[in-house]
């Protein structure tokens, strides 16, 4: 199993927006074949920076669900929006692994 992390940088005034976007992944993504933990948005601090995060089982399962998300037309709906309203101005992802499992839970 591996965890994708996608790093936004967004427009400060346009977090409703960003919202909407991340909601609308909420029910695509999950249905695509990937195990959506969640999106996080700003809260305090920066008020640009937001995560999206998911697991899913191998990079080749990742090749194969990138291919179901383009295809799925309320994901294509979801890019669309995004480029209508410009309000992600970067976006990066990693994929990571973990290495350690919780401790002391009983």
């Amino acid at each position: 199993m591996i965890t994708c992390f996608i790093r936004y940088e967004i427009d400060p005034f346009k977090k409703e927006e960003f919202a909407a976007y991340c909601r609308t992944w909420g029910e695509v993504i999950p249905r695509c074949g990937a195990d959506l933990i969640g999106y996080f948005g700003p809260h305090e601090g920066s008020a640009t920076t937001a995560y999206g995060v998911y697991n899913i089982e191998s990079l080749a399962a990742y090749e194969a669900y990138r291919t179901r998300l383009l295809a799925d037309p309320l994901g294509r709906e979801n890019y669309a929006f995004a480029r209508k309203e410009r309000f992600i101005l970067n976006e990066n992802r990693i994929f990571l692994k973990n290495v350690s499992s919780p401790t002391g839970r009983d």
